[in-house]
Order: structure tokens, then C-alpha cells, then sequence
């Protein structure tokens, strides 16, 4: 029961306290999975991480019931995602029995508050950023990969918006990275 209370109080804490969504939580969610309670190792949540991204739905709750299943199977992995879907719904929960969009909107505190909350949801997106560039051994021969992809996600150019597309073609990016190095040395010889 002890470890289940643990996934779940962890879990909810990083739903609670996080803001910005999938993104703004993983450094949260490394430093208290793979640094305080060591549940799995730094190349492993890499790895959790990847395989998180590429599925379907919130990124949070993904890398929650992969954690939990890890440590104490399907009972593990739903009391994980329960523990991260919880706060959000609670809060929304509230929200809506208690503000109005008229009174969040006008009021002054309210407004000041989540005007303070963006910038630091920006540094929480940009942290597990520069920790996942420094796992996967990013080089300057290959920094251009992430790049251009960010760069063409941030123009949306209407038909290349597809997240598979932007895998394929990083997948795409790194096999010339590395083929073109090969192609050149049996030239030589």
C-alpha cells in the first residue's frame, strides 16, 4: 500500500503544481522519478519520454501509467494516472462552480498572476528542452535536425503540420547525418 500512496502523492503533486501542460512537467516529473524517489534511470525516462510523445494523449499521464506500471504494474499505472489527472480536474472543477469567465477577466489579481505564471511556464518548457538535447548526445552536426523542425512547426505550414511527418523527416534528417559520412569514405577507397 506504501507504494501506492507514494505514486499517487507524487503524481498528484506534479499534476498540482505544475502549469503549462506536458511540456512544463518533465523536468518536474525527472527530478522526482529518476533524482528523489529513483524509481528508473536517467536513460530510461529518455526512453519513457520518447515513447510517451509519440502516443496519443496528454504527455503527463502517458509517462504516469508507464511509471506506474514500471513499479507496480496496472494497479501501479492507474493509481500514477489518477494522481496526475486528479488536481487538474479539481481545479477545473472549481473554476467553474466558483468564477465566472467575467469575473477571472476583470479582475486585476487574477489577471496578474497568470501575466507572472507565462514566463516562467516558458523556462519550465525550455529546462527539459536542454536536459533531453544533453541525454541524447545532440552534436553541432546535428543541431540543425531540431532546428528545422521547430522552425517549421513554428511557420504551420498548413500540409507539413503533421507530427509524423516532423519524426519521419528528423528520422530522415539523422540517417543522412550519418549516411553521408559513409558514402563519402567508400568513395575514397
Amino acid at each position: 500500500m506504501g507504494e501506492y500512496f507514494s505514486l499517487f502523492a507524487t503524481f498528484f503533486k506534479i499534476g498540482a503544481f505544475t502549469f503549462g501542460g506536458g511540456w512544463a512537467m518533465i523536468s518536474i516529473i525527472e527530478r522526482e522519478i529518476v533524482d528523489k524517489h529513483q524509481w528508473i534511470k536517467r536513460e530510461e525516462f529518455l526512453d519513457l519520454l520518447a515513447v510517451a510523445q509519440s502516443l496519443p494523449g496528454i504527455l503527463a499521464v502517458n509517462i504516469a501509467t508507464a511509471v506506474g506500471d514500471k513499479i507496480k504494474g496496472a494497479k501501479g499505472s492507474m493509481v500514477a494516472a489518477a494522481g496526475t489527472i486528479l488536481p487538474s480536474f479539481l481545479i477545473i472543477l472549481a473554476i467553474a462552480i466558483f468564477l465566472t469567465p467575467d469575473l477571472i477577466k476583470n479582475n486585476r489579481v487574477v489577471s496578474a498572476i497568470f501575466m507572472g505564471i507565462r514566463p516562467a511556464v516558458v523556462a519550465l518548457i525550455i529546462a527539459p528542452v536542454i536536459t533531453s538535447a544533453k541525454a541524447a548526445k545532440l552534436q553541432w552536426k546535428t543541431v540543425w535536425i531540431p532546428l528545422v523542425v521547430a522552425l517549421m512547426i513554428s511557420l504551420d505550414l498548413g500540409l507539413i503540420s503533421n507530427p509524423i511527418l516532423f519524426i519521419v523527416l528528423g528520422g530522415l534528417g539523422g540517417y543522412l547525418v550519418w549516411r553521408l559520412p559513409q558514402t563519402s569514405k567508400l568513395k575514397r577507397n
